[in-house]
């Protein structure tokens, strides 16, 4: 069978792109996977599902199932879908090669891992899996992590843990494996990337095995492996590891280290400040290893009250370290000052435990959102902005006005196994001095802590809190920072596993009250039971949970909606061994005020438990089904009363249906339908049943007039209808059908009831309908197991057919069939398995007004999800399809803002638009949902008139006439409100008159490209270090002359007096300040500086290893004497002794002739083989020749290193040949662009620059870069003439080398800029709108 309306995709067929689906909770069968993307989008596996969330709204956008293995097996069980165990967004960055590609979505390619060692490619944009890696599906080891790998510029590879100790290299073009590597017997358990060198990642096993990776290409020997190892105690693992080999079990041989061991998480994550530098977790220990020394530089113990550790993250703009624990709890490390040690410094509750369930809900993954770092680098570099409102809102976290005392603010995301996500804002500032200070009781004596908090007030009956932001405390440091965290937001998937599946189908008798002859509004709400005992309820209108009900303690078995606005469920529990018998619990929940009201309460247990719930479709009446017990009726007032007992062999029963309502000629019923409909739900956080009546308000006289019907089948195969009049019961009397109808072969199991027709099913597979009125009947048999439901589909006036059901059958598949046709079977929608799922329930979406509505099924999978499916019966090709039409718009509280969901040619639109600088005003807009929103920007906005008005100047580089044009092309996302939310658009208003290079960050920053971003905010003092050489007279070189002075030569041997003062007297240094920024240093002061910081952590280190790099870290920072004592140390035994002899001679000669005199008599001829040390290096050094050095340095790979000692002694042009051939390695061998650009610049080669960004395919970003690099240059020149008093200067101010408006190169740039702008205007007016 096809499936309709998918979409033009290439694997468009290898996975349905349901648009309308809720996944079921995340579980630690997920591996506690969690990736969040550069531009803010969540992915975190749910079942066999991916959902994505936009972090910054909490917003659910998407879910994707992975496909289930093709399998040659009949049985439906063994086509179900694998769990997903590990998710990664792809690295790259939007593409902007329009001018040789057309526009794709290579930047929403995820890469999805599950427990049968498949690894796809998924296209988020098509919802579709792109591409499948080779894997050996025979052996179905689960995939543990993946990881993308950086090989070329514009080329990832993906590396992923497979089985317990297999590590693979796959092509993501062809999906080809080229090479694998087998760790047995350790368990490999996570990869992470090097921030540094993205062609460098990590792999680590549960008992410290460490593999440190370089990949230089695609073939095997490209690959270079290094095998580490980090001492740990590994007791408890061993214990748990002979455990699991005397289970026996062959599975587990072959299983991932999360599935083998759940309970025991070994994870790591680079430094994002100091390269080399890991952080290890163990699930008691936190190790800190020195990549480069190959040894670990500290370690530190659990802190007291804190179960073991889950996961470690790193604040990308501070040295703090974020532990999460087994137990929901967060601590928080700070690096001591001087040294690589981490002291705990507080603790925090990941999970409140007001009003959760028993038992309570576990922590599963931590992640920090990068986006929100990146803007808050440019908001604290231009925070002081003239237009910048004086009002500090401690919500928004964007507000970094007046946050001087701030040190960190970084958003965090948490997710627990009851289906929520949780935001959180960690905040880190300096507190005033009499602030009191309560001793923290942890392990650690050098933490101290206080906490006072206010918990969260939350309903017992509804847990939602997703309005709550009043939780916080704070805890003190010696320091006298205090911490803070508080949740400032959430998002509720669906809660447990599901059970039930019910949909309102309110009849006319609901709203007589009312008069008229209209039915009552369907309201777009589903109600679903939980394993856990919950009720969710589904605002279908908005595909997100609207409200959680805590009503049992157990599993929910039957569940029924009473009307549009109340719900009636049940469970039941054994009662004690010795009394036996069962505890039913009967529970009305109103869903408005979410209060629970049980009813037949019993105080002793009964004989049978409840078998099933059969509500009447107005609500008033309610049948109670036993297992081998009488039937109850029960009249479902504000105080249920039962009318009577039935004590028949009853199999199966069910209410009519509501009739078809018939047009009527003072109007049709469609429209007032239709008018209801988009106000049934104001928001996620709390559900709106339209009806302005339920039918406990109706009135005694309407209902007494009212009369429902309820057909049932008896054991026997008798068949029979009763009518319920009031609080009488009475036979209704039907035209019988003929005696054959009645067959004994098969006991009735399903019955669905629409006057005037009987629909039954038995175990058999047989269908029979029967028309009360009339007595004629038909069947026909299915051929498949037995039926368990059967469900009509909504009807309205003009319907061609009244007889389309939908089967549910034993085998958890189904089928649809139209009993009004004359071959029923022949002409049936027959789907025999549901992709990747098996079905628990199904029911019909009432929410047709017009003939031409698509019949929409609501579906209950067993991966714990609920789906909306749309039938397809028009189409020839019979089908399902996923439902796009039903509703007519799609609801959602606030406008996802996510640029980079936009179509691949509107988002370059919008990127060019920030870039080129627009007016705040333009963001602005008069729909409705802008209105509610409290951060509005002041200023009128209108479509009308010249849109060039709203750009704050007219480019001076390409078409003045391509803004008009892309605002044009962008106007239906600003009415929407779609474009940037108000924190943000905030934000921009504040940065976008501080001149080209911070709009350019602020652009890049929002698209996810944080490389790019740090190479804008760092261009303006890259521009600065370069004039500071091309004009004579700079601000920057008095300041500059003497820093080089102080570091060089003699004066800087006589201030180095021994190893103690290895870093001069320099204050404490503020390193949150610059966060990422330092990865983009290039200044002499700064790698210097970065460099000695470094030489403390090592001090205490022994062995010759250890040694080579200390003498070698003393001698690029200048301290000669130091490093000679260190080498004169070197014991007569050591191999190493004679190499460091010499050393010392040579170095002495530039300390003192005393030292040089003593170490000569040990010179001759004892150097007998050479080592990896950098001994030539070091005599460079002796002898003054440092360029010489540098370039040796170069030549071995120790690039940094280079790069320090030129810092230390080059100056001019010296000082940029090193940084200039830097540059060229960054760029064609690390393919690190940005680093290799900022370097360009500030060694003076922007010819080179210009010439790097054409080869990257980056027409836009070459203009920018010129555009931005003159602004600087003119805003240099202007500061240096106003310090000048306004005097000119007897040269002419020098131009940027190779940027001159005449060059020939830039006037390419330009052409090439003018072309790219002609095709994206094309391609943008090609591309329809797409909001979500």
């Amino acid at each position: 069978m096809s499936l309709a309306g998918a979409p033009p995709h290439p694997s468009a067929a290898d996975s349905s792109p349901w648009e309308c689906m809720l996944p079921g909770p995340p579980s630690r069968n997920n591996f506690g996977s969690v990736d969040i993307s550069a531009s803010g989008l969540l992915a975190f596996p749910s079942g066999s599902s991916v959902s994505v969330v936009d972090s910054r709204s909490l917003q659910h956008i998407s879910t994707i199932p992975l496909p289930a293995p093709s399998s040659p097996s009949s049985s439906p069980s063994a086509a179900l879908s694998p769990f997903v165990t590990a998710v990664r967004w792809t690295p790259l960055p939007l593409s902007r090669d329009l001018l040789v590609t057309e526009p794709s979505s290579s930047h929403l390619i995820l890469a999805v891992g599950d427990r049968h060692g498949r690894i796809a490619l998924v296209d988020f944009r098509h919802r579709s899996v792109v591409l499948w890696l080779e894997s050996d599906s025979s052996s179905k080891c689960g995939i543990q992590d993946l990881c993308w790998i950086l090989f070329r510029t514009d080329a990832y590879i993906l590396a992923a843990i497979s089985g317990p100790s297999s590590l693979s290299l796959y092509n993501t073009s062809t999906g080809h494996c080229f090479f694998k590597y087998d760790a047995t017997p350790e368990f490999l358990s996570c990869i992470r990337r090097d921030p540094f060198d993205p062609r460098h990642f990590c792999v680590i096993g549960l008992k410290g095995f460490l593999l440190s990776i370089l990949v230089v290409g695609e073939a095997e020997d490209e690959v270079v492996v290094k095998e580490l190892r980090i001492p740990t105690d590994c007791t408890e693992f061993v214990k748990l590891e002979k455990d699991a080999a005397g289970a026996g079990s062959s599975s587990s041989s072959s299983a991932p280290a999360a599935a083998a061991f759940p309970l025991y998480s070994v994870k790591l994550t680079f430094s994002p400040q100091c390269r080399h530098i890991l952080f290890v977790t163990f699930p008691r220990e936190l190790v800190v290893f020195d990549l480069q020394y190959e040894t670990a530089l500290s370690s530190a113990s659990l802190p007291r009250g804190c179960s073991k550790f889950l996961d470690v993250l790193t604040d990308p703009n501070s040295e703090f370290l974020y532990c999460a624990h087994l137990d929901g709890k967060l601590s928080i490390w700070r690096r001591k000052e001087g040294e690589q040690v981490h002291i705990c410094c507080a603790t925090e509750e990941l999970l409140p435990s007001i009003g959760t369930s028993v038992p309570s809900p576990s922590l599963l993954a931590v992640t920090i959102c990068q986006s929100d770092s990146m803007l808050q680098n440019v908001a604290k570099l231009y925070r002081d902005a003239p237009n910048t409102p004086q009002t500090k809102d401690f919500d928004n976290p964007f507000d970094f006005y007046d946050d001087a005392q701030l040190l960190s603010k970084t958003h965090m995301i948490s997710i627990s196994d009851d289906g929520k996500v949780w935001n959180w804002l960690l905040t880190a500032e300096e507190i005033e001095k009499d602030v009191e200070v309560i001793p923290y009781t942890g392990e650690d004596s050098d933490a101290i802590a206080s906490t006072d908090g206010i918990n969260l007030e939350r309903n017992k009956q509804q847990e939602n809190l997703s309005g709550n932001k009043g939780r916080s405390s704070s805890v003190a440091s010696e320091e006298n920072t205090t911490f803070k965290v508080c949740l400032v937001g959430q998002l509720q998937l669906l809660s447990s596993t599901l059970t039930m599946l019910a949909v309102p189908s309110p009849s006319l008798t609901a709203t007589l009250a009312r008069g008229g002859n209209y039915p009552a509004v369907a309201v777009p709400l589903v109600a679903l039971g939980t394993q856990s005992g919950m009720i969710d309820i589904v605002d279908v209108s908005a595909n997100a949970v609207a409200a959680s009900f805590s009503v049992h303690t157990s599993a929910v078995r039957g569940l029924r909606w009473l009307g549009n606005s109340r719900l009636v469920s049940f469970s039941y529990n054994q009662a004690n061994e010795k009394a036996g018998g069962y505890v039913n619990r009967l529970i009305v929940t109103c869903v408005r005020s979410g209060l629970n009201r049980p009813f037949r309460v019993l105080h002793k247990p009964e004989r049978a438990p409840i078998r099933a719930l059969r509500a009447s479709s107005s609500g008033r009446y309610l049948l109670i089904l036993f297992r081998d017990a009488p039937v109850e009726v029960w009249a479902m007032t504000k105080s249920p009363v039962m009318l009577r007992s039935l004590a028949l062999p009853f199999t199966v029963l069910e209410w009519t249906l509501p009739t078809v309502p018939k047009p009527v000629q003072n109007g049709p019923s469609t429209p007032k339908a239709k008018e209801a409909t988009p106000r049934a739900s104001d928001g996620p956080s709390s559900p709106k049943a339209v009806s302005s009546e339920s039918t406990a308000a109706s009135s005694d006289t309407s209902q007494d007039e009212a009369t429902e019907s309820f057909a049932f089948a008896l054991v026997n195969g008798a068949l029979g209808v009763f009518e319920v009049h009031g609080r009488k019961i009475r036979d209704f009397r039907p035209k019988w059908p003929s005696s054959s109808f009645v067959s004994s072969d098969g006991l009735i199991t399903a019955m669905a009831y629409r006057l005037p027709h009987v629909v039954m099913g038995d175990r058999t597979g047989n269908i029979r309908w029967w028309d009360v009125i009339t007595g004629s009947s038909s069947s026909f048999n299915t051929h498949r197991e037995g039926i368990r439901r059967l469900k009509f589909s909504p009807v309205v006036p003009g319907d061609q057919s009244r007889g389309r059901i939908a089967v549910l059958f034993y085998d958890n598949t189904f089928s649809v069939f139209d009993l009004d046709s004359p071959d029923p079977l022949a002409n049936s929608l027959l789907q025999p398995q549901f992709p990747g799922t098996l079905v628990l329930e199904l029911d019909w979406l009432p929410l047709r007004t017009n003939k031409h509505d698509p019949l929409v099924l609501c579906i209950a999978g067993a991966d714990g999800s609920f789906r909306l499916l749309e039938v397809n019966v028009q189409d020839k090709r019979h089908g399902y399809r996923p439902q796009h039409q039903t509703i007519k718009e799609r609801f959602r509280p606030v406008p996802i803002c996510s640029p980079i969901l936009l179509p691949t040619p509107h988002a370059l639109a919008l990127r060019m638009i920030l870039q080129l600088g627009v007016k705040p005003s333009w963001f602005n807009t008069c729909s409705t949902a802008i209105d509610k929103r409290p951060h509005s920007i002041p200023g009128a906005s209108s479509s009308a008139g010249d849109l060039r008005r709203y750009m704050i100047d007219l480019p001076a580089i390409g078409d003045s006439v391509v803004p008009e044009m892309l605002l044009k092309v962008l106007e239906p996302y600003r009415k929407e409100g779609s474009i940037l939310d108000d924190e943000v658009a905030k934000l921009y208003a504040t940065v976008v008159n501080k001149g080209s290079a911070v709009r350019l960050a602020f652009a890049a920053a929002i698209f996810g490209e944080v490389s790019e971003a740090l190479f804008w905010l760092q261009l303006p003092r890259a521009v600065k270090h370069l004039m500071s050489k091309l004009v004579s007279k700079s601000p920057l070189k008095p300041a500059m002359s003497a820093t080089m002075a102080e570091l060089d030569g003699a004066v800087m041997l006589t201030r180095i007096a021994s190893r103690e003062k290895s870093m001069p007297t320099m204050g404490k240094t503020d390193l949150t300040s610059q966060g990422q920024l330092r990865l983009m240093a290039f200044q002499q002061e700064e790698l210097w500086e970065s460099a000695n910081e470094r030489i403390p952590w090592h001090e205490k280190l022994e062995g010759e290893a250890a040694i080579q790099n200390q003498v070698h870290e003393l001698v690029t920072v200048g301290n000669l004497e130091a490093a000679v004592s260190l080498l004169l140390s070197t014991p007569p035994e050591s191999n190493y002794f004679y190499p460091n002899a010499l050393r010392a001679v040579a170095l002495s000669s530039a300390v003192s002739k005393s030292l040089l005199e003593l170490a000569v008599k040990v010179v001759a001829a004892n150097m007998v083989r050479t080592d990896r040390s950098l001994s030539g290096t070091h005599l460079l050094c002796a002898v003054g020749r440092h360029q010489e050095a540098c370039s040796q340095l170069q030549d071995a790979g120790c690039w940094t290193d280079a790069a320090t000692l030129a810092a230390t002694h080059l100056k001019g042009s010296d000082y940029a040949r090193v940084l200039q051939r830097w540059a060229g390695h960054l760029l064609h061998t690390e393919h690190n662009v940005w680093r290799g650009l900022i370097l360009y610049v500030a060694a003076g080669a922007l010819p080179e620059a210009l010439a790097a960004l054409r080869e990257a395919h980056q027409p836009d970003t070459a203009a920018m870069f010129m555009l931005a690099c003159r602004e600087i240059h003119s805003e240099i020149l202007s500061n240096a003439e106003d310090e000048l008093g306004g005097s000119s200067a007897k040269d002419p101010p020098p131009n940027l080398p190779g940027l001159e408006p005449e060059n020939e190169d830039v006037l390419v740039v330009g052409e090439y800029f003018g072309q790219y702008q002609r095709k994206l205007v094309h391609l943008c007016m090609d591309s329809q709108p797409c909001y979500d």
